[in-house]
């Protein structure tokens, strides 16, 4: 099928600097100042995790209501993605994702105020509100400095982010709440989140979009500002670009994998080898997230390589992470050692690197840039309704009808699933997607050509 016209009011103005007028090391500062962002917005969902001992002794919440605080969360941001999404191929990625940071930074400190169960749920779903602005605006901003060569290496360091924001939110909140009580964690974690958004203001630059795309195919003047694509434009290019539709499957089965493992295991840590809170929130994510560290640039490296050689390359890189990481996903929940529970969090920790440094990178291979923004708004959306908004609320279910241990080791079944899910799209679909999105940017290139 043909790719639909985007419509002709420009996206941005003249004024939006094209990277090829900052310096070359340029590109990478913006994945630093991003860095930062990101390590706030994980650090801000994942502190209530540490936290869960202390809520529900405070509020005398049940398990499946534990489950809920991190449910309620997911389904707010994914249900606003898209949304969120479509916001950020319309306006200035920078304005996303500052604007983002600041909104919320202010719920996660007023979320110290909460005095009930219902409350505290609803502060919960509203940072998800906030922090869905943010990967949609920020990985396309990154794809329009970094084209094939680098954007998964770009993208897989930009990711660590995530690993460090989860440690120290897990670490910090339960430090924090364990000698000051929970709520002085969601006010540092809210003042610390403004300060940024002020500071960062004065230094990210807007790309032009598609950029690095034309670079990559042979252009070297600056592109035309993109075109705006519509809702429906962009459902009829997602419904007739089938590896999309494998990714977002991909996507909601990691998901919900990694949601189980960080929700749970501080609690599962705390109930069963009887660690201190701190410790339970450290252990929890410490060993995953190092582990991750390694694994996502790596994985990044080598799925740059890997698409310079096969079309499919970053999937393929994907997929060896999740089929090599479910067995240690097993052992997790099955292990009575806490050394063995330690190197099965590592080691499915380094798998889950591999997956992560391609999840928006894989898409970009087969979307056009003028869309990226919505793809990762929908990809979240799929990825935390049916992934996220539904691992935390099952998981506790299952717990409490047999135990805590049997419920996260099915999971891994869940990430085998995920690695089918990618093979079919390495060996049917991927090829000729990524062709056709080449056909249409070359394509409208040649139309902005002509126009000038």
């Amino acid at each position: 099928m043909n790719r639909p016209t985007a419509q002709d009011k420009p996206l941005e103005s003249s004024a939006t600097r094209y990277p090829g007028s900052l310096s070359k090391n340029y590109k990478w500062y913006v994945v630093g100042m991003l860095w930062m962002v990101s390590f706030f917005n994980y650090a801000d969902r994942q502190a209530v995790s540490a936290l869960l001992p202390l809520l529900q002794k405070e509020m005398g919440l049940d398990l499946v209501q534990l489950g809920l605080l991190t449910a309620a969360f997911a389904w707010v941001y994914g249900l606003s993605s898209p949304f969120s999404g479509n916001i950020a191929d319309r306006v200035k990625r920078k304005l996303a994702v500052l604007g983002g940071l600041q909104i919320w930074s202010v719920i996660c400190g007023v979320t110290a105020l909460v005095r009930s169960f219902p409350q505290l749920l609803f502060f919960r779903g509203a940072i998800g509100l906030g922090e869905s602005i943010y990967f949609p605006a920020a990985m396309s901003l990154v794809s329009d400095y970094h084209g094939r060569r680098t954007r998964s290496f770009a993208m897989g360091f930009h990711q660590t982010s995530v690993y460090i924001g989860t440690i120290g939110g897990s670490f910090f909140a339960g430090l924090i709440g364990q000698y000051y009580g929970w709520r002085c964690s969601f006010i540092a974690f809210g003042i610390l989140g403004l300060l940024l958004g002020v500071v960062l203001r004065k230094f990210l630059v807007e790309p032009r979009r598609g950029a690095a795309d034309l670079e990559d195919l042979g252009e070297s003047a600056p592109p035309q500002p993109a075109a705006r694509m519509s809702t429906a434009q962009f459902l009829k290019v997602v419904w007739g670009t089938p590896t999309v539709l494998l990714l977002m499957g991909a996507f909601m089965c990691s998901n919900f994998v990694a949601l189980v493992l960080l929700a749970w295991m501080p609690k599962f840590l705390y109930d069963k080898f009887q660690l201190s809170l701190a410790m339970a929130g450290l252990t929890a994510t410490l060993y995953v997230q190092l582990a991750s560290m390694v694994g996502s640039p790596l994985g990044g490296w080598l799925a740059d390589r890997w698409r310079r050689r096969l079309t499919g390359g970053r999937i393929a890189v994907q997929a060896v992470g999740v089929i090599c990481g479910a067995p240690f996903v097993l052992l997790c929940g099955q292990t009575q050692s806490v050394y063995w529970l330690v190197v099965a969090l590592a080691a499915w920790g380094l798998f889950k690197g591999f997956y992560d440094a391609s999840i928006f990178a894989s898409v970009y291979d087969v979307i056009e840039p003028e869309a990226r923004g919505t793809a990762a708004g929908f990809i979240n959306c799929i990825g935390w309704l049916a992934g996220g908004g539904t691992a935390p609320v099952v998981i506790g279910y299952i717990a409490e009808h047999s135990n805590l241990s049997f419920a996260i080791s099915m999971t891994a079944v869940v990430y085998l699933i995920a690695g089918a899910l990618l093979l079919c799209a390495i060996l049917f679909t991927v090829r000729r997607d990524a062709a056709r999105m080449e056909a249409h940017l070359t394509a409208s290139r040649a139309v902005g050509t002509r126009s000038t």
